[in-house]
């Protein structure tokens, strides 16, 4: 793999699903769906689906590619690939929250080694550049090239005062019970892969998911997480997160700074 290419290409494919993204989210209204499994879907769902799906087939023809919004790719048995959430955030976008991403990620033998994650109403942007390191970009964003970018880190936090990142939307007592064996500074909510990559950045040090997530929620952030310096483990035996897996669904996990002393399940 190129990767020099493939930054470029998942940089820009992401801006211009943000873009198209953002025409729905301004518009007076849109429309709403429930998928098979309930979940919602919309619109801007399906057109940045359409823009991320044909670039990454054109430019990438020879690599599987794994999209939420594509039932027909999620029965593959991959190892390798490249997969897609188009609008991670959807109730977040429906109730014009802001916290909304698009992902876009790639794997290489089960670990996410480059990443993107665009949040278009909050103007951040975050991604791994050619040799694995993570970035954010300094704004306005222009397609085909690359503005100021700050490397990212993550925190060497104090145990005894740890800044915790839960879900805006799925937050629930298993989580709430969870997050109470840490001794806390602050505790804050985001929507989207954004937690992950609020990790990454040194705003949080610790990001408990204990809920269902599938990879291409994850996928993204992971790979902006490992290139900062970061962790994501199982929740259960803490053991590294790996993608391809049967139906792509993800068991309970937790991302990190690897100097958070985790506690016990």
């Amino acid at each position: 793999m190129d990767f020099d290419h493939l930054t470029n290409v998942l940089r820009d494919l992401a801006l211009d699903a943000g873009e198209k993204i953002m025409a729905v989210y301004l518009a007076s209204d849109f429309d709403v769906r429930s998928k098979a499994d309930d979940s919602p879907v919309t619109e801007a769902d399906e057109a940045a689906d359409a823009i991320i799906s044909a670039g990454l087939r054109e430019a990438f023809p020879d690599v599987p590619l794994v999209t939420e919004e594509q039932a027909d790719t999620h029965s593959q048995s991959v190892s390798t690939f490249l997969i897609v959430d188009p609008l991670d955030g959807t109730k977040e976008f429906i109730n014009r929250r802001g916290d909304f991403t698009v992902n876009i990620a790639y794997v290489v033998d089960g670990v996410p080694v480059r990443g993107v994650v665009y949040a278009p109403a909050r103007e951040r942007l975050f991604f791994t550049d050619a040799t694995g390191q993570s970035v954010e970009e300094d704004g306005p964003f222009e397609k085909g090239r690359v503005g100021a970018v700050t490397p990212l880190a993550v925190s060497t936090p104090d145990n005894d005062a740890l800044n915790v990142v839960a879900s805006k939307s799925h937050r629930d007592q298993s989580t709430d019970e969870y997050i109470n064996k840490y001794r806390l500074a602050d505790m804050k909510s985001a929507g989207s892969s954004l937690k992950f990559c609020l990790v990454a950045t040194g705003e949080a040090d610790l990001y408990p998911r204990l809920g269902r997530t599938m990879e291409w929620d994850t996928a993204a952030g992971h790979a902006v997480l490992s290139g900062a310096g970061g962790q994501v483990v199982r929740f259960d035996d803490h053991t590294p997160l790996a993608y391809g897996k049967p139906g792509f669904e993800n068991p309970f996990f937790i991302a990190l700074s690897p100097h958070v002393e985790l506690q016990k399940p």
